[in-house]
């Protein structure tokens, strides 16, 4: 269900929250071992030890100092390695070298987390009533961060884990969801006017999410459910890779020089294809959503099969329609599942949409430092709904917008088909 956690939750449910969040971050660590919190195997992923230190040194940077003048951090130069872009804050540690840091080490980051955790807490218990919706704001905006780093964490220690020859399993408990391929069924709206966009002023939204506004949309179709692997691989079987036709300039030479010629994670053994996933690799189900696909990739696939992909609005005005339920991180699957009676709209995987990521009419981000977090990212990246199976249940809604560059698919992307009516 969607959080209620608003800045007039009180105290007591904010503090609850605060230690339900910060404890399940750990939580998704305890399979690691110390030698696996070091690792970074691209540029885009990050080493588990980075991702738990970075969530507390935004408490640290936004929270602590603010309310806390007298505050003193951890450690001097924490500010420096777990800023990750805030540069209106400071200078950082280059992104592609997060992983060459052996120090400081898991006990410390550890430690690290202990004492902002016993500052915040602290903090929340003795703040003055007269700045406290300043000071919910800000710890509730810190808690969506740490959601969207938990996520993350588990898509770069998949990454991580099949860069290494052994294909370790990140749990080999995971539960596996069963189910057959399904007929698409498809979900006609009238076109006209439509209001999207985030309005609710009391509820949490990133600042990207508004203002609400006007969009005209033309009558159209979406399938109810994402393209399965089963049919994708029949995309790929017709020469889907080897077709010019199909792909966008971008993505055609993306193909020449990475030679792609499936998604990602996919491998072939004795003619039989195989999925790595978070619980290892195993036989590939045709009828699981594909995922792990570039935007380049679903635009072919639609393509191929006469569709297209939804554009943002029309993703939206559907998805505010649906049940806010599906398979999220809560579920304990950490993978896509096939698709319900009910339709697959929330979960699973993250929708890749038509549509660029570019402000809304009239936004305005956040003052401050903060206006980083998501307005000066809206250049040559695509905007993608509706949460994953690693998304915490409750941090997405209809009116979120993740983002993507179109070359990136270590991410839990997939693909959802659409049409004009």
């Amino acid at each position: 269900m969607e959080s209620t956690i608003t800045i007039n939750s009180g105290r007591d449910r904010l503090m609850t929250e605060f230690q339900r969040v910060r404890q399940f971050s750990e939580s998704l660590c305890l399979p690691l071992r110390a030698d696996d919190f070091q690792i970074q195997s691209i540029v885009q992923t990050s080493p588990p030890k980075w991702h738990i230190a970075h969530v507390s040194w935004f408490f640290e940077a936004f929270v602590l100092p603010h309310f806390n003048p007298g505050y003193r951090p951890f450690h001097p130069r924490f500010d420096y390695i777990f800023n990750s872009y805030y540069y209106t804050h400071g200078m950082m540690h280059p992104r592609p070298r997060r992983g060459l840091l052996s120090r400081p080490t898991v006990d410390e980051v550890y430690r690290y987390r202990a004492h902002v955790d016993e500052q915040m807490m602290q903090l929340m218990e003795t703040i003055d009533e007269k700045v406290w919706s300043e000071l919910a704001f800000r710890v509730i905006l810190g808690l969506n961060h740490e959601e969207q780093h938990q996520e993350l964490l588990l898509m770069d220690v998949k990454h991580n884990f099949w860069s290494n020859p052994l294909k370790p399993a990140y749990r080999d408990d995971l539960q596996t969801a069963s189910g057959n391929t399904r007929a698409i069924r498809w979900v006609e709206q009238a076109g006209g006017v439509h209001r999207i966009g985030h309005g609710d002023v009391e509820d949490f939204a990133y600042d990207n999410e508004t203002p609400r506004h006007d969009l005209l949309l033309s009558d159209f179709r979406l399938a109810d459910r994402l393209v399965t692997n089963g049919e994708y691989r029949a995309f790929m079987e017709d020469g889907g890779y080897e077709d010019p036709a199909l792909w966008l300039s971008g993505g055609w030479a993306l193909l020449q020089r990475e030679a792609w010629r499936h998604p990602l994670y996919w491998e072939q053994e004795e003619g039989e294809w195989l999925q790595f996933t978070l619980g290892g690799l195993s036989p590939l189900n045709p009828h699981e959503p594909v995922c792990h696909l570039s935007y380049y990739e679903a635009d072919a696939y639609a393509r191929w099969s006469g569709k297209r992909l939804p554009l943002e609005g029309e993703l939206e005005v559907v998805l505010s329609q649906q049940p806010l339920s599906g398979n999220f991180v809560d579920r304990d699957q950490l993978h896509p599942a096939p698709a319900g009676e009910m339709g697959q709209w929330f979960g699973d995987l993250w929708t890749w949409s038509a549509s660029p990521y570019a402000a809304y009419p009239g936004f305005k981000p956040l003052g401050g430092s903060m206006g980083e977090y998501n307005g000066k990212f809206m250049s040559n990246q695509m905007v993608l709904k509706g949460g994953c199976c690693a998304t915490p249940a409750g941090h997405t809604r209809a009116s979120y917008r993740n983002f993507f560059y179109p070359d990136e698919r270590w991410a839990f992307t997939g693909l959802r088909l659409a049409e004009d009516a």
